[in-house]
């Protein structure tokens, strides 16, 4: 089944160029194309998309405040699930970026990105992967690190991991979605959804992504680190 998208940008030609790429893949259907932030949510929860594709900065509703809007309460009891949100910047680290990873972003890719990078980005976020741009990733975990303790879980919280929940967060680090973990493990995709969940609610992060922040702060994984064996 196709992976149902909402593309929203104010820039009409850019929402164009993108539309159309990305229709041009047999796996991805393009629902609606619009221009602001409000608009998206009203199109997700009407056409039921799996992954929003969001402008970080447009006016009105901007990306961040879709993004929150997408990820909450209210739009998961519409939908009866989550909804995957990829923002797209042209800033590679901005109080922009930090605030849409706080407000529950699956992910981000710079503009300028490769058209084959974008496709797999929605790929990965639509399966329940985090996808950081490596030119936004490499300058997040640095600003990550210099910020106050408080802005992550306290290491105390990080220890109270089981040695399985980390290796599960460390490959999550690496960008894997819980189905590649499990084949990665051989474990059964259950399992693997069970570890993330008790991950999350043991750092007290909302998602996938500020989990893999809180990796790379507590320094359990590195940004140039293989991928663990089993």
């Amino acid at each position: 089944m196709a992976i149902r998208l909402v593309l929203a940008d104010d820039d009409a030609l850019v929402r164009a160029g993108i539309g159309m790429l990305l229709s041009a893949q047999p796996d991805l259907d393009v629902v609606a194309e619009v221009g602001d932030g409000a608009a998206a949510v009203e199109a997700v929860r009407r056409l039921r998309a799996d992954v929003a594709v969001l402008d970080v900065r447009m006016p009105g509703m901007d990306g961040v405040e879709a993004t929150r809007r997408l990820t909450g309460d209210a739009m998961t009891a519409a939908l009866g699930r989550t909804v995957a949100v990829l923002v797209l910047t042209t800033f590679h680290v901005s109080e922009a970026v930090y605030a849409a990873l706080r407000a529950g972003a699956s992910g981000f890719v710079l503009k300028d990105a490769a058209p084959s990078e974008l496709v797999s980005a929605i790929r990965a976020v639509a399966e329940g992967a985090a996808w950081l741009d490596p030119a936004v990733a490499r300058q997040l975990i640095g600003e990550f690190a210099r910020r106050p303790a408080n802005v992550l879980p306290a290491p105390t919280e990080v220890a109270a991991l089981t040695a399985r929940e980390r290796q599960v967060l460390v490959l999550m680090a690496h960008g894997m979605s819980n189905t590649e973990i499990a084949r990665h493990l051989v474990v059964e995709a259950g399992t693997v959804k069970t570890h993330v969940s008790r991950i999350l609610m043991k750092l007290g992060v909302r998602d996938r992504s500020q989990a893999v922040a809180v990796a790379y702060r507590s320094r359990l994984v590195g940004p140039d680190d293989p991928v663990p064996g089993r």
